[in-house]
């Protein structure tokens, strides 16, 4: 591999953009896939075993593969000693983990422990300002598990609508939040940093290179507003089919899109790297 926030309101020529089918990208030089999780590997919220089979094949076949969510901490290391990953970047970049030589799991944090304590109580102190001006709102019942960033539910086990979740945005970005949805939550955090600066720094540390997202060497494939920054980074970025459901409005669309929806549309995903990279995989349809 040759590595060397724009306001949530798409722009009229992101809007323009139609991803193409996933039946033209080139996937030949691809040694590395970088994936969203919920609503990308998961169908109706659950992981299916043909999804972790996708996984499997690609790592089996020599590709690095690298989970980046929204999820808590909690989530991330549980994911990190028990999916066929090589690494996991969770809280929106907040922190990730990864095995260090001798096999020991080891978390890296996007900010020092100072500058995290300072801002994790600011946080906390501006979400719950918001969640009293907006009825019905929520943090999300796996917020006890993060470390860096919150969440409030608007679309997992709550039912706020997107009209809700809006202005859960607004609101926080008018705090000096930032604040941006997944297909379930309305992530917010305080610091500079995102998905794509973390995966930039995992890069480094893990596999000692610079990550360049336009080499054709990395895919990235999510679903959602929050996967925005990493689908304009990388030119083989691609949408689950669901994407079609935000469009409209994400600040910059995938380059590619497939048939098929959340997990079923990662399998495809990696069949069609497995095939262009030579592998016949025993991944079904």
């Amino acid at each position: 591999m040759r590595r060397s926030r724009r306001s949530q309101e798409a722009s009229p020529s992101s809007r323009a953009t139609v991803p193409r089918p996933l039946r033209e990208a080139d996937f030949s030089q691809v040694d590395s896939v970088f994936t969203d999780v919920d609503g990308t590997l998961t169908t109706g919220h659950k992981l299916r075993s043909q999804t972790i089979r996708a996984l499997e094949s690609l790592s089996e076949a020599g590709l690095r593969v690298v989970l980046v969510s929204g999820r808590p901490a909690g989530w991330g290391e549980a994911w990190a000693r028990t999916l066929p990953v090589d690494g996991v970047i969770v809280e929106n970049g907040g922190l990730f983990f990864v095995r260090d030589t001798k096999g020991a799991l080891r978390r890296v944090y996007a900010e020092a422990p100072s500058e995290r304590a300072a801002n994790r109580k600011r946080l906390r102190s501006e979400v719950l300002r918001v969640l009293r001006q907006v009825p019905g709102a929520r943090l999300s019942s796996d917020s006890v598990y993060t470390e860096v960033d919150l969440a409030i539910d608007y679309n997992e086990e709550a039912r706020l609508g997107d009209a809700a979740a809006g202005r859960i945005e607004s609101l926080l970005r008018a705090r000096g939040v930032t604040a941006v949805r997944s297909s379930v939550h309305v992530n917010c955090w305080i610091g500079r940093f995102d998905k794509l600066s973390m995966s930039r720094r995992f890069a480094r540390v893990a596999w000692g290179e610079l990550l360049t997202p336009k080499d054709g060497c990395s895919v990235y494939a999510g679903d959602s507003f929050n996967d925005a920054p990493m689908f304009e980074a990388f030119s083989l970025s691609v949408g689950v089919a669901n994407v079609r459901g935000v469009l409209d409005r994400i600040d910059a669309p995938p380059a590619f899109i497939t048939r098929a929806a959340e997990g079923r549309g990662f399998e495809e995903l990696a069949r069609a790297i497995l095939a262009q990279r030579g592998h016949r995989p025993a991944l079904q349809e």
